[in-house]
């Protein structure tokens, strides 16, 4: 029996993704061996992945994938999506039985379309509409949950250790020109099947080590815009805040990031340049409560990028690294290592300074 000062907690989570920023796949198996260097960060309460251009012949059309308690949940559920969406395709996603991975919900994904009479009816696009698709079914729908919804990507976790969902999905058999990856270290919230990262609204993923101090803050906040915190884990407030000011507000992911790791008001008064120096005390007036405090690193993923940010003070670790058309991020980096042994230019970036990593146009 291990006892306190005996279990070693290197600063909890870990987090790891790689990118092509030509746009080339890559299977799911690189990031999960990213993962097993990391191992002693987790505890085995929860692991995660998210892969961005692994569904080609399905990309016009929004990935739902779902957890449900029993059949009649999934049946009831499915009526309630045809009466808002076309249903291109239904199934359940491959699973390997292991026994690391036990007490499995029925887990499955549709491939959707909104109905266009619905979406006139109600005078919303479709991102708007499908986001309060996903409000609504994991807020009143006991027993279900969508964990995944955007177009050409999916989310995959589990209770388990990282590379043990990497196997039970199988996720050998993916090809994404972007991965993330997350092994879970919960300290003050459950580990259940929902509450693993990634966490995913759309397209925007985000996998985090570190814990949120502002969170009740930051959770007031957001659900004044029809957001609803229902996976009982900080880190699912921080997938809202980023849809919240990129889709809703049209910032930038670099003045996101500033809003969320905000420099400090002497840092601000600091600055030389007068238009730079306006612009975030405006961001800061105008966003006090999506201000993120505590710390984190986080890796942001969306349909032809990643963005990787410290809090601003820096007290979780995150390192960098490139080769040929590459980047790679990592809580450490012998999970860079792994997935590339001869990666150079191993760098940390500085808090509060966002690592941003785009795809070169159409390529994805």
């Amino acid at each position: 029996m291990k006892i306190e000062g005996q279990v070693r907690i290197p600063a909890g989570c870990a987090i790891a993704a790689v990118i092509s920023k030509e746009g080339n796949k890559m299977s799911g198996e690189r990031v999960a061996d990213a993962m097993k260097p990391m191992h002693d960060r987790s505890n085995g309460l929860g692991g995660g992945f998210a892969g961005y251009g692994i569904y080609p012949a399905y990309k016009d059309f929004y990935a739902l994938h779902m957890f449900f308690d029993e059949r009649s949940t999934r049946k009831n559920c499915e009526i309630f999506l045809k009466e808002r969406f076309e249903i291109i395709k239904s199934e359940i996603i491959p699973t390997r039985k292991i026994p690391a991975i036990t007490d499995e919900p029925i887990i499955w994904r549709y491939f959707v379309a909104p109905l266009q009479s619905v979406l006139a009816n109600l005078q919303l696009d479709e991102k708007e509409f499908v986001a309060r698709t996903v409000m609504k079914i994991n807020t009143e729908m006991k027993g279900a949950y969508v964990f995944s919804s955007g177009k050409n990507m999916g989310t995959f976790k589990a209770v388990g250790f990282p590379e043990d969902v990497a196997l039970f999905y199988k996720l050998e058999e993916y090809a994404g020109y972007s991965w993330t990856a997350h092994g879970r270290y919960p300290t003050n919230t459950p580990g259940w099947w929902g509450g693993a990262h990634p966490f995913a609204l759309l397209d925007y993923s985000i996998v985090h080590n570190g814990e949120i101090s502002s969170y009740d803050a930051n959770r007031r906040f957001i659900e004044m815009f029809g957001y609803k915190c229902t996976l009982q884990t900080d880190t699912e407030v921080i997938t809202y805040i980023m849809d919240y000011l990129v889709r809703i507000q049209g910032l930038t992911l670099n003045e996101a990031a500033s809003v969320i790791a905000a420099p400090f008001w002497s840092t601000i008064e600091d600055k030389t340049d007068i238009e730079d120096k306006e612009k975030h005390i405006y961001l800061r007036t105008l966003f006090p409560s999506l201000l993120i405090t505590g710390p984190f690193s986080i890796v942001l993923g969306f349909n032809g990028g990643l963005m990787a940010l410290n809090d601003r003070l820096k007290l979780r670790s995150m390192v960098v690294g490139e080769k040929d058309d590459k980047v790679f991020i990592a809580s450490e980096e012998a999970a860079i290592r792994m997935m590339e042994p001869d990666a150079t230019g191993i760098w940390a970036p500085a808090g509060g300074e966002p690592v941003i990593v785009k795809v070169k146009d159409g390529a994805y």
